[in-house]
């Protein structure tokens, strides 16, 4: 890095990127953000670039050719199919895990055998390549029970099944092809009872720094009711959780990144645990090998410090917890969706009043499915649109703010959920 400060390119198009994007441009040692492929607010606060995230040898070359100093790789694909690997054998330093360590997110097999030689609290759980013992195990077991896709199905390879017919559906559909390749190996597990939170973690492979813990809203209507999706609402930090359920979180957190040294798994980037608060403490749902969204669009606002230096310390294998601070502040971000969504949507919405509610004190609205058309008009692109985020001195001016932000903003099939943090405020 020169004088001139870091080139960062960030992998991805979704809300998550440009959070990141913004807090990098933001940040004292980035002089430049490159957003490959980005969207319509990536577009504002760096340079969007037509690239293939999930194509390596592509993004590792567009990396040399442009002088880039850090590629911060946003969501799994790309991780778990290795770009990370070929960028940094290209010699450009990354933040994101190998291959090998996205595996965590990429088969709930191997991050469920991780937990286990690393001694964290997880689900009981058997693991099948064939639909016949996977019924007859299911008969064994009986319901509620939770059903999911080995690989990646975009957070909705996964099924609470509350009846044995319903997981015996959901079996059928992974082993039926329903989610590709994701479903040619099924999970089954025991099915907790208790709150969910998330923790994120910075990592250099040896050394962590937490970042505040967050809630995520899952399903898709009021009341916690409907499909999953990849997630409605968010805030940060959790008023419910103890301080020592969060020790308990940074441990597991800790325990798997000191396991997978142990397995010569060099993991570089963020490790996020999603936990479940159950009875006997909190215990590991799953872990994702990257930045959560929408949990990212609540972290970054509260994030002080420059992010720049932290992930390329993280990435060289220098990372110092120290450099990470926090306001005392509360974030809560809303999901604005296509109609329709996580089932079908339309797109190509004209969307309004993103410029209103920005206008609003401590308000960011972060793009998650848009896209600018020849006029510069600001278009629907996706089932997840927007992310309207509110920064307060309490929770509840948090909330009520990005309400009041949500307000501002206008397309054609909005929907929203308005009862984010309710049970929280509670």
């Amino acid at each position: 890095m020169g004088n001139a400060g870091l080139k960062v390119l960030v992998l991805g198009s979704g809300g998550r990127e440009h959070a990141l994007a913004a807090a990098l441009a933001g940040s004292p040692s980035v002089a430049e953000v490159l957003v490959a492929p980005g969207n319509g607010g990536t577009a504002a606060v760096g340079s969007n670039v037509a690239l293939d995230a999930e194509d390596g040898e592509a993004v590792a070359t567009f990396a040399v050719e442009n002088e880039v100093d850090l590629v911060v790789i946003g969501p799994e694909a790309p991780l778990v199919a290795g770009v990370g690997d070929a960028v940094r054998a290209a010699g450009v330093p990354v933040f994101g895990p190998s291959a090998d360590g996205a595996q965590l997110e990429g088969s709930k097999a191997f991050a469920k055998a991780v937990m286990e030689r690393a001694g964290v609290p997880t689900a009981e759980y058997a693991a099948f390549t064939e639909e016949a013992p996977a019924l007859e195990y299911l008969a064994t077991v009986g319901a509620p029970i939770v059903v999911k896709a080995d690989g990646l199905a975009a957070g909705k390879g996964v099924v609470v099944a509350q009846t044995l017919q319903e997981a015996e559906d959901a079996v059928r559909a992974c082993f039926g092809g329903a989610f590709g390749e994701a479903g040619a190996t099924v999970v089954i597990e025991e099915c907790l009872e208790g709150p969910e939170c998330s923790l994120l973690s910075v990592t250099d492979g040896t050394r962590l720094a937490h970042l505040a813990c967050a809630q995520d809203h899952k399903r898709a209507y009021e009341g916690d009711r409907g499909p999953n999706t990849g997630g409605m609402g968010v805030y940060s930090p959790v008023p419910l959780v103890t301080a020592e359920e969060h020790a308990a979180m940074e441990a597991a957190n800790e325990a798997v990144v000191a396991t997978l040294a142990d397995m010569d798994i060099d993991y570089r980037g963020v490790i996020y645990g999603g936990f479940m608060l159950t009875e006997d403490g909190p215990k590991v749902l799953e872990f994702n090998a990257r930045f959560g969204d929408p949990e990212t669009e609540v972290v970054l606002p509260r994030f002080r410090g420059d992010l720049g230096r932290v992930l390329l310390d993280a990435a060289n294998g220098e990372l110092d917890p120290e450099t990470l601070s926090w306001d005392d502040g509360w974030a809560v971000g809303v999901v604005l969706a296509s109609a329709g969504y996580p089932g079908k949507y339309e797109t190509g919405k004209v969307i309004t009043g993103v410029a209103d509610a920005e206008a609003m004190d401590g308000v960011s609205v972060y793009h998650a499915g848009t896209t600018l058309d020849g006029e510069g008009n600001l278009l629907t692109a996706g089932g997840r649109v927007l992310c309207v985020t509110a920064v307060g001195p309490t929770f509840a001016e948090a909330r009520e703010k990005a309400y009041a932000a949500c307000d501002r903003i206008d397309f054609e099939g909005k929907t929203l959920r308005r009862d984010i943090g309710a049970r929280a405020m509670a």
